[in-house]
């Protein structure tokens, strides 16, 4: 697989999360305002931080297992004891939501970059032809 910037990779987890909370905030009508959503997105974006430093992301962050994997748990994991201390809640209903979308959009990134690194390399392989 190709080696993809690890600044790219984190925007494109932060916005996983980012996109998570927006859409959530405008479903349930509790404000869209840049405050509202730092909010509720503080707790998430330091558990995926966490998830980046505990696995070294940087290396291999397009990497499902185990950089995706593990990124993704963390940021789940870490995210729901942060929302407690801050008075918003984590009713399993919540939890599992919350582990669905991220695993979605977390993972499916992940997942797209290596299919389309797989087929541009079929590709080039194709027009290179067999080396002698």
């Amino acid at each position: 697989m190709r080696s993809y910037t690890p600044l790219l990779a984190l925007m494109a987890d932060l916005a996983c999360v980012l996109v998570f909370v927006v859409v959530g905030k405008a479903d349930h009508a509790t404000g869209l305002t840049p405050a509202a959503v730092a909010g509720t997105a503080w707790p998430f974006v330091a558990a995926l931080l966490a998830g980046w430093l505990a696995t070294l992301a940087w290396r291999s962050p397009a990497r499902i297992w185990p950089t995706g994997v593990f990124v993704w748990a963390v940021t789940v994991i870490g995210a729901m004891p942060l929302r407690l201390l801050t008075g918003e809640g984590a009713p399993l209903s919540f939890v599992v939501v919350t582990s669905l979308f991220l695993a979605a959009t977390m993972l499916g990134w992940r997942v797209v970059t290596l299919l389309v690194s797989r087929r541009k390399d079929r590709a080039q392989a194709r027009t290179v032809g067999p080396q002698a």
